[in-house]
């Protein structure tokens, strides 16, 4: 990582963050998921960068990018990445975006075809995320929803307690129809390690994902999570549309997902999505890979190869 070097951009509108790899050629763009920043490529970013000129971007409101609370769209977003494009890159160029990075990604191939050299959509949520079906058929709605009260608590709330209690909000959905929560056992524990921590250390501090978690929501403006559930990300993008204008070559990664009786969709994408994307854009090439939503982070492996893959097609 001693070779990426961690910049800022002003865009006009906002300073955006980001990291870019040693000068290869050609230049690969990475666009993390919503709530995550540019580190959540820290596992790819060395071997990535022996091939690419990498730039790994913190989306607005994420990691140290500005916040622009009130004004989260595709459209705005997509202002941001055309002047980091136009201005830094300053060459057409392959995005990758994983999550809702999958779908800006989309958006510039559709909307800024000139920019755009190819996409490697990583198991975006076309169609389940599309308005209103994600407030009817996702379990992303009910995270998103969970996320944003999370977040306030953190915020404003300064008990010890109600910190811990945050994570009594978390539920996964299971293969087996049920359902796995924090036990209210564990907050007390929480609660424990937090006391400790900010006795020792001033602040508090918690082991392993529970840490990540308090972590990210820190650094990220829930209002993101929120533009989601109300409704206000979604203009400036319709799937189907971004899908059949996009011209230039596109790969589709598709993670793994499971359907539960009382959330819906667990997971970005079903079957039928996929299907209806590849009906769409029938020049699309379709990767079927088995690995949890991140799949750069959870199979990084998989990743890379089928990065390379694509530039083959690609070249």
């Amino acid at each position: 990582m001693d070779a990426f070097e961690e910049k800022r951009f002003n865009t006009g509108e906002l300073e955006i963050n980001y990291v870019a790899g040693p000068n290869n050629s050609p230049s690969l763009v990475l666009i993390p998921g919503q709530g995550a920043d540019w580190t959540n490529y820290r596992k790819v970013l060395p071997l990535l960068s022996e091939k690419f000129h990498v730039y790994a971007i913190d989306v607005r409101g994420h990691g140290k990018s500005d916040w622009a609370t009130g004004d989260y769209s595709f459209t705005s977003i997509g202002r941001d990445m055309t002047a980091f494009l136009q201005s830094v890159v300053k060459e057409p160029t392959i995005i990758s975006g994983n999550s809702s990075g999958g779908l800006i990604a989309l958006w510039l191939a559709a909307n800024r075809p000139g920019l755009v050299k190819g996409i490697i959509m990583e198991d975006p949520p076309l169609f389940s995320a599309d308005w209103p079906r994600i407030k009817e058929d996702s379990y992303v709605y009910y995270v998103l929803q969970v996320t944003v009260e999370m977040s306030k608590e953190l915020h404003e709330s300064r008990s010890i307690s109600g910190l811990a209690r945050m994570f009594m909000k978390i539920k996964r959905p299971l293969p087996n129809g049920k359902i796995r929560s924090v036990p209210r056992s564990a907050t007390y524990f929480i609660s424990f390690l937090i006391r400790v921590s900010q006795k020792l250390r001033g602040k508090p501090s918690l082991p392993g994902s529970f840490r990540k978690i308090v972590e990210v929501l820190v650094d990220f403006d829930a209002d993101f999570s929120q533009a989601w559930v109300d409704g206000r990300i979604y203009e400036g993008l319709n799937h189907a549309d971004a899908l059949k204008q996009a011209e230039c070559p596109m790969i589709l990664l598709h993670a793994n997902w499971l359907r539960h009786p009382d959330y819906g969709l667990v997971g970005a994408m079903d079957d039928n999505d996929a299907a209806l994307a590849r009906e769409l854009a029938p020049e699309m090439l379709f990767k079927r890979i088995d690995s949890d939503h991140v799949i750069h982070s959870h199979n990084p492996d998989l990743y890379i190869r089928a990065v390379e893959e694509f530039m083959t097609n690609l070249d």
